[in-house]
């Protein structure tokens, strides 16, 4: 694919590296770290969050050690993919089972937490509450603590009310992916919006957003709280940056999608000349 022409500089929160056998694996295509780079290049990523699909239970620290390793000398920054013993259901019987759940060897414990905050082979964290749980109230104590953001996949498994009952109450930033509406969820995503009026510390990433109008109408409403994301590598970053890009929305505005926010977030994890 030939390189897009932009004149902006572009940071992804949101790629998928599984970088366990060697490569990004995804509805049967295999797609190397050295293509992501490629591919983020052709579209004029500079940087890019990655983190480790998902796993049939276990502990991610060996996925998250591997994505680390293939993200040395790329531009990639790591997160490490996080997990609890909660449900993240929203129903009287999830509440229900969560006062008698206890973590185990497999779940994200407080000490893990800060053992990655405190590597610098990691800038954040990601957490995919419908498959991977939620984490307890001591290891969200920890997250606070070091206060890196959280990258959350929010939508149909786990809604932005959820997330803003269990997760927004919170000091550390939380980006809720795909508008908080994963797959397509336009009604979810539109609360998503809402909540940005009443939660300080939410931002919301663009990742696999296709409607339009909601995407302006968020970038125009809350142009500090949008971040590009480009769902790599479902979606090529290609057609991502271009779905912002015919925005009918303010090149400033554009600007903060693509960069400024980021580097809000992101803080001391983007240097100022990169």
């Amino acid at each position: 694919m030939l390189e897009l022409e932009h004149r902006f500089r572009v940071v992804d929160v949101h790629a998928r590296l599984n970088a366990d056998a060697g490569g990004v694996q995804t509805r049967g295509r295999a797609i190397s770290p050295d293509r992501l780079e490629r591919e983020m290049h052709q579209a004029g990523v500079v940087r890019s969050v990655v983190f480790p699909g998902a796993r049939d239970g276990g502990s991610y620290v060996s996925a998250n050690n591997a994505v680390a390793r293939r993200s040395v000398d790329r531009p990639f920054l790591a997160f490490a993919r996080i997990n609890g013993p909660r449900d993240p259901g929203e129903r009287a019987s999830s509440r229900l089972r969560n006062l008698a759940a206890r973590r185990k060897d497999h779940h994200t414990s407080p000490e893990d937490v800060e053992q990655y905050a405190y590597d610098d082979r990691f800038h954040g964290f990601k957490l995919n509450p419908a498959e991977d749980g939620l984490p307890d109230e001591e290891t969200l104590d920890q997250l606070e603590d070091v206060a890196l953001p959280v990258l959350v996949h929010a939508g149909e498994g786990f809604s932005p009310a959820a997330a803003e009952d269990s997760l927004l109450s919170r000091s550390f930033p939380v980006v809720l992916a795909h508008f908080g509406g994963h797959p397509l969820n336009r009604e979810l995503m539109t609360d998503a919006v809402d909540m940005l009026e009443r939660n300080d510390t939410c931002y919301l990433d663009t990742s696999y957003v296709r409607y339009r109008d909601l995407l302006e109408r968020a970038v125009m409403e809350h142009p500090d709280r949008v971040l590009f994301g480009s769902g790599s590598p479902s979606s090529h970053p290609n057609v991502a940056v271009m779905e912002i890009l015919t925005l009918d929305v303010p090149e400033d505005a554009m600007r903060k999608v693509f960069d400024k926010n980021a580097r809000r977030v992101l803080d001391d994890s983007l240097p100022g000349d990169f």
